[in-house]
């Protein structure tokens, strides 16, 4: 099989290797769709995102989706043939995290493509908890995206609170923010996008942004009171990682506002006294989504019709991975799928 790697240094390396067996409790997929996400961006660099990951070590690639291939010993909940997308964290299986489905949150947890082979490959071995069932309506593409991607965001508007009474900011019009306001939008939000890039601009206009702005405007605030009729925005979420971004945020809302941050950052200062006691706001991080909240995130997509193959702009094949992680890395794109 094919298979990428990162060592760093913007070097992309595809390997023949021969595929992966399932032990006890796993189960070997046929990936079918597998994304690049902008934290692969830190193996591509050399800097892993996660402290314990060794760029060029494991397989990359952590949105994969694909069908169950073989089972090993143990599997009783799969069969062969089943669509499956996958959950990127390998809990133990055994700690609170891992028993509420907060696989993410577990002391000892290893992260597919980062401390774990991912799924830029044609087959991966994951367990059999891990595995997320997809509709038989969504495609592989899909399935794959609406992993971290559109999961990920779904959790975060769910932590806000959306409803057709919100009015939604999202910093960062990458696969991550694009993905927010379709999910923003299926709650009833309406959105406003922010993004220097004119075309992440254009683009969030056709997902169904309510307003785009360049957030390096200067009159950008004064545009984001009158689309909130002079209140304020009622939440918010940051996917830069941008201090600055982040700032903005926490400016945007309105008293009792709520903001979240996706986007990873070292360090960002902000004002407690102006941006949040007296405003009084929730301020939260949101990372990743709980394996529990699969079932739902499915079910808003098939029952709101949500077309996520639209934040694919470009497809390749697994030989085509460095052509497909330098224009990532360039931002000509928004969604990278490799489609095996």
């Amino acid at each position: 099989m094919k298979a990428v790697y990162l060592p760093g240094n913007k070097e992309v390396v595809v390997r023949e290797l021969d595929p992966p067996r399932p032990g006890y409790g796993e189960v070997q997929i046929a990936v079918k769709a597998s994304c690049i996400c902008r934290s692969d961006m830190s193996l591509y660099y050399g800097n892993a995102l996660l402290g314990d990951a060794e760029p060029g070590r494991f397989v990359c690639g952590h949105e994969p989706a694909g069908f169950v291939e073989e089972l090993g010993p143990g599997v009783s909940t799969l069969k062969v043939g089943d669509r499956v997308a996958v959950h990127l964290a390998l809990g133990c299986g055994t700690c609170p995290a891992c028993r509420r489905g907060i696989f993410h949150l577990c002391p000892t947890w290893k992260c597919i493509g980062f401390t774990a082979h991912g799924g830029n490959a044609n087959y991966m071995v994951v367990p059999e908890r891990n595995c997320l069932r997809i509709p038989d309506a969504m495609s592989f593409v899909a399935a794959a995206i609406s992993t971290d991607a559109f999961g990920t965001l779904y959790s975060a508007c769910k932590k806000l609170e959306l409803s057709g009474a919100s009015t939604l900011g999202i910093w960062g019009m990458g696969p991550m923010g694009s993905s927010g306001i379709l999910a923003a939008k299926a709650l009833g939000a309406r959105v406003v996008a922010f993004d220097p890039i004119a075309e992440r601009r254009e683009f969030a206009l056709k997902l169904g942004a309510d307003l785009a702005l360049d957030p390096t405007a200067v009159d950008v605030l004064d545009s984001i009171k009158e689309f909130s009729h002079g209140d304020g925005l009622s939440a918010a979420i940051d996917c830069s990682g941008n201090p600055g971004a982040q700032n903005m945020a926490l400016d945007a809302v309105r008293p009792f506002g709520k903001v979240a941050f996706i986007g990873e950052s070292k360090e960002t200062t902000i004002r407690p006294s102006e941006q949040l006691i007296r405003k009084q706001i929730t301020l939260m991080g949101s990372w990743y989504f709980g394996i529990a909240e699969y079932a739902e995130i499915a079910e808003l997509l098939i029952s709101k019709k949500i077309d996520l193959e639209q934040l694919a702009t470009h497809t390749f094949s697994l030989d085509e991975a460095p052509l497909a992680f330098s224009l990532f890395d360039q931002r000509k794109t928004e969604k990278a799928v490799f489609v095996m």
